[in-house]
């Protein structure tokens, strides 16, 4: 799957979502989340990993080369955290989470460091998103022995640590546990197998697998969470582009119908999940591409169109994609507490742009 040059040119935002895309990255290699919106003024190893995946879709191979070049180093400064963290695991001890490794990293590589509003930090997900991503970028090409240690550590950190209560990719606690981070763990897990070229690590995406489908099932779908029967947005990602089930599985097929049907508003925008309030609980364009993504690998075309017409009519002047949309929130009332808290909604958000990309790039 690639955007010939052809097509980037026939289509103004894919070329401006790649402008977007490089203009976000910087000089160490991170992709900034929204380089206009101060809160998101760091570098998520989720967004990024979405973000390195679309720029090696689009051909900006050394810029993907920069982002992974950055987070290994970034997780390498912070080798300590990782091994304490998997050491206490193995004893059966759960770390604190101020000292678990984190999600985000600052532009240089650093930790955050929590100012007048600490903000959670403890996500597993992120590292297997950017394990699946690194393997992409690698497409078989043997790793430098330096990355092999850091794909390594990111392995174990996974399998170990994988059971443990932490915030979902939507930065948001409920129970602790989530379909979406076993399902980014499980891909991070056999994106390691393919790296390292060991078995082993898909012996234990499995057993995450088995997990997800023996707790997080209910009539025939994927539930957001063991106790929480909710579809979420983020689901989208089981089949397409994690792989974890066939696209044409049928809980795949049952939650996509389920997330259609619950969290498709006006429009035919998707919503992260049912009860939202961030910015009111907007339609997500990210999750609207991920659905067109979707719908194309399955031979629904049509449909993938209509969703990606929707994302294209919510860019503004400049060609930039934001984050959500709140003319159709869930709740109205809470759209102004949080623009007079933190501005107004994130644009450019650089994820949105990348999904975009990837969902275009299914119909080339």
């Amino acid at each position: 799957m690639s955007i010939t040059q052809s097509s980037l040119l026939d289509d103004p935002l894919a070329r401006r979502s790649v402008e977007v895309l490089r203009a976000g990255q910087a000089p160490s290699g991170a992709l900034v989340a929204s380089p206009t919106f101060p809160t998101y003024g760091f570098a998520w190893l989720r967004d990024g990993a979405f973000c390195a995946y679309a720029l090696d879709i689009a051909g900006e191979r050394a810029a993907s080369a920069a982002f992974h070049g950055w987070a290994a180093a970034s997780i390498e400064a912070h080798r300590g955290l990782v091994e304490d963290a998997i050491r206490a695991c193995e004893e059966g001890v759960a770390p604190a989470l101020d000292r678990m490794p984190p999600a985000r990293y600052t532009l240089d590589g650093d930790r955050e460091h929590d100012g007048d509003e600490p903000w959670p930090n403890f996500q597993i997900d992120g590292y297997g998103m950017w394990l699946w991503a690194l393997a992409y970028h690698h497409a078989g090409r043997p790793l430098e022995p330096d990355a092999e240690r850091t794909v390594a550590l990111v392995a174990r950190y996974l399998a170990t640590c994988w059971p443990l209560r932490c915030f979902n990719c939507w930065e948001e606690y409920d129970d602790g546990e989530h379909a979406s981070t076993l399902v980014a763990v499980a891909a991070g897990l056999r994106a390691a197998a393919r790296l390292l070229d060991d078995g082993g690590w898909d012996d234990a995406a499995h057993g995450v697998a088995r997990d997800l489908t023996d707790r997080f099932v209910v009539d025939g779908r994927l539930r957001r969470g063991p106790a929480d029967d909710r579809v979420d947005g983020s689901l989208l990602w089981t089949g397409i582009p994690f792989g974890l089930l066939a696209p044409e599985d049928g809980i795949v097929s049952a939650t996509v119908s389920a997330i259609t049907r619950d969290l498709c508003g006006p429009g035919g925008g998707v919503y992260r999940f049912l009860g939202d309030t961030y910015y009111g609980g907007g339609q997500w364009l990210l999750l609207t591409s991920s659905l067109a993504w979707h719908e194309r690998v399955a031979g629904r075309e049509e449909g993938a169109r209509e969703l990606q017409a929707w994302v294209r009519s919510q860019a503004i002047e400049t060609g930039d994609l934001p984050e959500q949309v709140t003319g159709h929130a869930q709740d109205p009332s809470m759209v102004r507490p949080w623009v007079e808290r933190w501005g107004p909604v994130a644009t450019p958000l650089l994820w949105s742009h990348a999904m975009y990309l990837l969902a275009e790039a299914a119909a080339t």
